[in-house]
């Protein structure tokens, strides 16, 4: 099984190092130094790490034969691939790997069917699940546990609690909004509020605030 683990970004310096993009929960393992990952495009690699470190918040990398700015400039925005057994699992029991999650299937915690797990989006704040609905469309929902309640590999599920406006159809949205706006046009002709104590109508003074 071959998992992305970084993305190569600018070089650093002059002596052949890289800032680089992590796409793993276990940097240290996967990018430490000795390692051998393969490359995409394949032309770059395989790749050895001779050294790494962090910098300001960035890891920044080393590779064997990378010895000066314009060798590390060449390897921009090259994907580091890990090869790791497919049967292999994280040692944090609430930690996935991405080959894990793909394809598993979405549904709130009332049952309601979401869509499919297509795609994991590392970004730099949060990992997001990029989910495809039944109708083909796209929802991207964040992996925290105050969403992703659950994550079930026995039943091939993930289990969500999305806040309001999350996975809601953009048409149930404006539908309710023409609902909610015919609402007060049929209240403003039947002239139905009720009136407030000072005659204004609503109980409230100018600035729209109780009285």
């Amino acid at each position: 099984m071959q998992l992305v683990v970084a993305r190569v970004g600018r070089a650093h310096g002059i002596k052949g190092e890289v800032t680089v993009e992590v796409r793993t929960d276990e940097p240290e393992l996967r990018l430490g130094p000795g390692a051998v990952l393969l490359t995409d495009p394949a032309s770059t690699g395989p790749l050895t790490i001779e050294t790494g470190r962090v910098h300001s918040g960035r890891l920044l990398l080393r590779f064997a034969g990378v010895r000066d700015r314009n060798a590390a400039e060449a390897l921009r925005n090259t994907l580091l691939i890990a090869e790791v057994d497919p049967d292999e699992t994280p040692e944090d029991p609430d930690e996935y790997y991405d080959h894990q999650l793909m394809d598993l299937d979405v549904v709130t915690v009332d049952g309601a069917e979401v869509g499919r797990i297509t795609e994991i989006s590392h970004l730099p704040s949060q990992d997001l699940f990029v989910v495809e609905r039944p109708d083909g469309t796209e929802v991207l929902i964040p992996f925290v546990e105050e969403i992703v309640v659950e994550i079930d590999l026995e039943e091939q599920r993930a289990v969500i609690d999305p806040p309001p406006g999350l996975i809601d159809d953009r048409a149930e949205i404006v539908s309710a909004r023409d609902e909610e706006a015919a609402e007060a046009a049929e209240d403003a002709e039947t002239g139905s509020a009720e009136a407030g104590p000072d005659g204004n109508g609503s109980g409230e003074d100018a600035t729209g605030a109780d009285v």
